[in-house]
């Protein structure tokens, strides 16, 4: 690196070699394009029933997972442990609820009607994919896998890996986005019945999931070395050395993750303890983002109610 060239030259060159990454466009382009016929099939169907948000949620949702994995913030990242530490948290906590938030499901009703009806009744008469179901909707194990994906991929030696490996890399970012979508499951709720605990377990979740990221956070800031030998060598852009680096990317995590749980923890439990009568079950999953119709299904379809 030349030591005297201007930090804004260095960053624009990044900029200048970055290149749209052609199959991820046409991959999320394709994806819009199902959920918008699957929409407008149900919208016709079900009229008003379908908010047009949904479709901004869904289609945000594709944009920020383009941003963190296709955009020059992706070519940075192996300089500067904030900018990775920006992607996690985009795929985790900003692409994943708001896919989430557009109904997934409706890709569903966007696929010829062959196929819909196909994946709908393999699915419902498959014992083996209601377990699986079940057991990706239970709060435990999302928040368990939640946990072990932030720490894991954080540990020194597996981070090093997946900053050598192109391939690692990409799971990395693979593993972060399915963590971020089983996470926001039983909070967003995208499918009726998608958990079957009650509703103000919901903020007791979210807190639970902010102690692990603040763990991470605090040694990040506190530990007093490098932890991530790989950026000791790096490019210094902005003028960040290596440490500063870390303990920018530690603070940053600790202050979004506690507003980006913490937050809607705040909502659910307001809405909760309204005094607007019965807080039932069916309404309380509508606490974030109105309720769910029943016609529409999440990743697994599940059966409607009697």
């Amino acid at each position: 690196m030349n030591a005297g060239l201007p930090i804004s030259a260095e960053v624009h060159g990044h900029f200048e070699a970055w290149s749209l990454p052609v199959p991820l466009t046409c991959a999320l382009v394709l994806i819009g394009l199902i959920y918008l016929r699957g929409w407008l099939r149900l919208r016709s169907a079900f009229p008003n029933m379908i908010a047009v948000w949904r479709i901004a949620a869904f289609v945000s949702g594709l944009s920020f997972l383009g941003i963190a994995v296709g955009s020059p913030l992706a070519g940075l990242d192996h300089e500067l442990l904030t900018i990775h530490m920006i992607n996690h948290l985009l795929l985790m906590t900003v692409a994943a609820p708001l896919i989430l938030a557009g109904i997934p499901g409706v890709l569903l009703h966007g696929l010829p009607q062959r196929f819909d009806r196909g994946i709908r009744d393999s699915v419902r008469r498959s014992l083996a994919a209601q377990r699986l179901r079940r057991l990706l909707q239970h709060p435990v194990f999302c928040w368990a896998v939640a946990t072990v994906t932030v720490i894991g991929w954080h540990l020194p030696t597996v981070f090093q890996v997946a900053q050598r490996s192109s391939r690692w890399h990409d799971l990395e970012y693979a593993c972060f986005l399915s963590a971020g979508f089983l996470f926001w499951g039983p909070v967003v709720q995208p499918a009726p019945n998608v958990t079957s605990g009650p509703r103000w377990s919901i903020p007791v979740y979210l807190f639970l999931a902010t102690l692990p990221c603040d763990i991470l956070s605090a040694f990040l800031v506190f530990c007093g070395r490098v932890v991530y030998p790989s950026y000791l060598a790096a490019p210094r852009l902005f003028k960040l050395s290596p440490f500063e680096d870390q303990q920018c990317a530690g603070a940053l995590m600790w202050v979004w993750v506690t507003f980006a749980y913490l937050l809607p923890a705040v909502v659910i439990t307001v809405q909760i303890l309204s005094p607007r009568g019965t807080y039932t079950q069916e309404q309380s999953r509508g606490a974030l983002h109105g309720l769910v119709p029943s016609p529409l299904e999440g990743w697994f379809p599940a059966e409607r109610e009697h």
